[in-house]
């Protein structure tokens, strides 16, 4: 239980204080739905699953799970939905109705981010179980309801502005891309037809088996390069190779999906396997056209038949790329397209920077909100709960 609470704030459990509804659940199995389709959701542990035809809630509740593997990343992974309106919810989530403790929206931020692994049962390896016993144990700090309030009604301002910054990245997003089928249909007017062999050499520098460096990953549709933390990237047989910046790398698995990326200063020295073969540069490509070209969907999904092998281990090898043809522009168009797309990338990282801000703060105010530690005023009077 939390200590040293500001007056009027006060210490119980979800039982006490919340008014668990599982007997508005409508557990319906997925065939059963698809005949039943209409504008009411379906929700689950996690969110919703399907709209149907009834609904058996109707107002503001909070949902937390009864099961799933999402109670292991309380950080990334939100504990809790928050849902107004008609909807319904099937068996694998409790429900949370207000009562005059506990407005279902406090529940619904106090448990968003809160590991609650000590109330949790096992099912199976990695599967756990939040039954109702357990749900109503669960110890949770009330202040009085128009502070709860007041905090909410903060936090849902917060969330506004986060979600109109995720709109903005959106909208910018969108018009990079339309930028990019502009600028490349230009590009490829002009282009001079080329293999990827005569720009490309495939880089063979071998490093010390992946022991002093970090794991090399490509992120999906030419979202860029990032390192990732290993204790072991493989066994004493794995070959490794040296990464430097300025090198264009791939997935082999996930060409199809636009995993290219350019290797950056701060990964430089990194390493990868061939799984993540990397290749240096001719001196007459932009480095920024060429990722540009490669990250287009028009471009990756159109090589299909580069692809070796079946269903999801489907690969494309470096001498199948560099065997492949591309339009190469002068070098003063690549350039000029290189600046118009970091440019419109620049503006997005700074939305994204002010996105990830509004986040932290966020979380950080939740921190302190939550627990009391700092307060907000109210203008009407407040009645105490004391230790209930």
């Amino acid at each position: 239980m939390t200590r040293n609470l500001p007056p009027g704030w006060g210490n119980t459990t979800v039982g006490e204080a919340c008014s668990i509804r599982n007997d508005l659940r409508l557990p319906i199995s997925r065939e059963d739905r698809v005949t039943m389709n209409g504008p009411y959701p379906y929700y689950g542990p996690t969110g919703p699953l399907d709209a149907i035809a009834e609904f058996r809630l109707d107002g503001t509740f909070a949902l937390i799970g009864e099961d799933g593997d999402h109670f292991l990343d309380v950080e990334k992974k939100p504990q809790t939905i928050l849902v107004s309106g008609k909807f319904n919810v099937n068996n694998h989530a409790h429900v949370i109705e207000s009562t005059n403790l506990c407005g279902a929206e406090w529940f619904y931020n106090y448990f968003r981010h809160r590991s609650i692994k000590p109330f949790l049962t096992r099912q199976g390896a990695g599967r756990y179980k939040l039954n109702k016993a357990a749900l109503q144990k669960l110890p949770i700090v009330l202040p009085p309801v128009p502070e709860q309030e007041a905090i909410s009604a903060l936090f849902r301002d917060w969330d506004t502005a986060i979600q109109k910054t995720e709109q903005l990245i959106a909208a910018k997003e969108r018009h990079r891309d339309a930028l990019i089928q502009r600028l490349y249909l230009r590009s490829d007017s002009c282009g001079r037809p080329s293999r990827f062999g005569d720009l490309l050499a495939e880089s063979m520098e071998v490093g010390q088996n992946g022991l002093h460096a970090k794991k090399i990953t490509v992120r999906l549709y030419g979202k860029g390069v990032f390192a990732k933390e290993e204790k072991r990237l493989g066994s004493e047989r794995t070959q490794y190779f040296v990464r430097r910046t300025g090198q264009l790398i791939y997935s082999k698995l996930d060409f199809l999906n636009g995993a290219f990326g350019i290797i950056p200063p701060e990964l430089d020295g990194y390493e990868s396997t061939l799984d993540l073969p990397a290749f240096d540069i001719a001196p007459t490509v932009n480095p920024v056209w060429l990722l540009g070209y490669l990250t287009r969907p028009i471009y990756y999904t159109r090589q299909v038949g580069l692809a070796r092998g079946q269903r999801k281990a489907r690969r494309v090898h470096p001498s199948d790329l560099l065997a492949s043809g591309l339009k190469v522009p002068p070098r003063g168009l690549q350039d000029r397209i290189a600046e118009i797309l970091t440019s419109s990338q620049c503006d997005i990282d700074k939305s994204q920077r002010l996105l990830e801000a509004l986040k932290t703060q966020k979380r950080g105010l939740m921190q302190k909100l939550l627990t009391g530690q700092w307060r907000l005023p109210v203008s009407a009077p407040q009645p105490e709960h004391g230790n209930l």
